[in-house]
């Protein structure tokens, strides 16, 4: 028997198929292959529309099946990951009313803004660890005050994953986990923040049902099971937002672990037990997949825009047509630590909310064109990314976070030895990379609901561990190199 696991992203749909006693991948794909669209009518807008992401689903899942040779009948369970922060309203007939205001789009800021100060920064902090921000219940106030008409006919709002499930199951049903992502659950009343809803005049009726992440959250029904092609009365087991999915798919359960990614940005979430804050502005704090209000589990999220976007813009336009990426790290790997000073700021991929959200766009700085060659660039590029992540696991630390272990999957910047040997030296803490896929980690966790493993560990202990990048004993040249870019930045360019 199997567990199928989607993670709803927006460039793609991923599903995963693991063996139900083993929790072993036997299959992962993706639909489409190319990305999806992310329609743009104003700037600064995103949205998508969902009824498209289910047929996607339904796509994705006969490409698995066919791929796999695995029968439908085989199939026990579900579990679903999803593109945090997005909003989906339905009718009373469970339509959408309108495309999804995803989780890029920022027509909210302002809202939030205006919410955090009428409404209180120390009750905001103490009650929901963040601002009210651009995040789901403020992208459905926009939506009251845009668009009456359609928020008069709204029966449930709904996070992404939440319509993939109600597709699925027929139930509009959201989790605790869920909630705090869209920043509408008071940690201290361990509810919905009605105080916060009753300030934007919005009803709770619009909230859906509440249930565990791990959980049977309904079942498919006679007319999902006809579209999507899986039996009818299997289980929704679990659902998360993709980073708390993220972390879980790395086994990142417990405080002081941090799971980390490097992608076009980059993302840094921590879990912590403490259910305090002091950077509600630079940090969001989200109830993680195994939070409890006894044992309460915190994931911090430190995000990073400028990551892997700078290193791909100097492969399009410094390096060489013919080069890769291999060629560029191994260039970069012939220069010294710290590039002979040349230093790179590569905060230009948009406002860093890490640095007080402001966007002053990538630096380069002591380039000297009688020293410097591509090499240098590329070592330099490198190195500033790292001590991005570097500067923002110390702003983490700074919250409260006590760093035990760092995990990432096998791709992307982690990849990079000069990365992360150089975020591994400087953290004091060494990095283990896992081939893992948030799709698995979702059909896994399926498993954990569903009683086939005793604990999440159990479900994840065997996660295939494909390198381990140690601190190196020979330091001081990175903290130097981090401190002379670590002035740059703070006296420099941010003020």
């Amino acid at each position: 028997m199997y567990y199928i696991g989607y993670d709803l992203g927006s460039s793609s749909i991923k599903a995963a198929l693991v063996e139900a006693n083993t929790g072993k991948s036997i299959g992962v794909t993706q639909y489409p292959e190319q990305e999806m669209t992310i329609h743009s009518e104003k700037p600064g807008w995103a949205e998508q529309d969902p009824d498209l992401w289910w047929s996607y689903i339904c796509k994705v899942t006969q490409k698995l099946l066919g791929k796999t040779g695995i029968s439908p009948k085989k199939v026990k369970g579900v579990g679903i990951a999803y593109q945090m922060h997005g909003l989906v309203v339905v009718d009373k007939n469970q339509h959408a009313l309108r495309p999804s205001i995803i989780w890029c789009d920022s027509r909210a800021v302002e809202i939030g803004n205006q919410t955090f100060k009428g409404v209180g920064e120390d009750k905001c902090v103490s009650g929901l660890l963040n601002s009210p921000g651009n995040f789901t219940l403020s992208k459905l106030k926009w939506v009251k005050e845009n668009e009456p008409e359609i928020y008069d006919k709204i029966d449930k709002f709904l996070l992404p994953g939440d319509f993939i499930a109600l597709k699925l199951t027929g139930e509009a049903t959201t989790t605790i986990s869920g909630l705090s992502e869209g920043i509408m659950w008071d940690f201290n009343q361990n509810t919905p923040a009605n105080w916060l809803f009753e300030y934007l005049e919005i009803s709770t009726d619009l909230i859906p049902t509440i249930v565990p992440t791990f959980s049977n959250q309904g079942t498919i029904t006679q007319k999902a099971s006809e579209e999507v092609g899986l039996p009818a009365g299997i289980p929704i087991l679990y659902r998360a937002g993709d980073q708390p999915n993220n972390a879980l798919s790395l086994n990142a359960f417990h405080p002081g672990e941090i799971a980390a990614t490097g992608g076009t940005s980059g993302v840094v979430y921590a879990i912590t037990e403490s259910t305090k804050t002091n950077e509600s502005l630079r940090i969001n704090n989200f109830a993680h997949v195994n939070y409890t209000k006894e044992q309460p589990r915190i994931g911090k999220l430190l995000n990073i825009n400028g990551a892997g976007i700078q290193y791909s813009w100097m492969k399009k336009n410094i390096a060489d047509k013919t080069d890769s990426y291999n060629e560029m790290n191994a260039l970069a790997e012939t220069v010294p630590v710290g590039s002979n000073g040349l230093r790179i700021i590569p905060f230009g991929n948009g406002a860093e909310r890490m640095l007080n959200n402001q966007n002053k766009g990538s630096q380069i700085l002591n380039l000297n064109f009688n020293l410097h060659q591509k090499e240098h660039l590329f070592r330099a590029a490198i190195e500033g990314i790292a001590f991005s992540f570097v500067y923002g696991i110390g702003i983490l630390k700074n919250d409260g976070v006590n760093l035990s272990a760092i995990r990432a999957g096998n791709d992307n910047l982690f990849r990079s030895e000069i990365f992360a040997s150089t975020v591994a030296t400087l953290v004091e803490t060494e990095i283990n990379l896992l081939a893992t896929t948030g799709a698995v980690g979702a059909a896994r966790a399926a498993g954990v609901s569903n009683g086939d493993f005793k604990t999440l560990s159990d479900a994840f202990s065997d996660n295939e561990k494909v390198q381990t990048y140690h601190p190196l004993q020979e330091k001081q040249a990175y903290v130097d190199a981090y401190q002379a870019w670590k002035y740059e930045l703070e006296n420099k360019y941010i003020n």
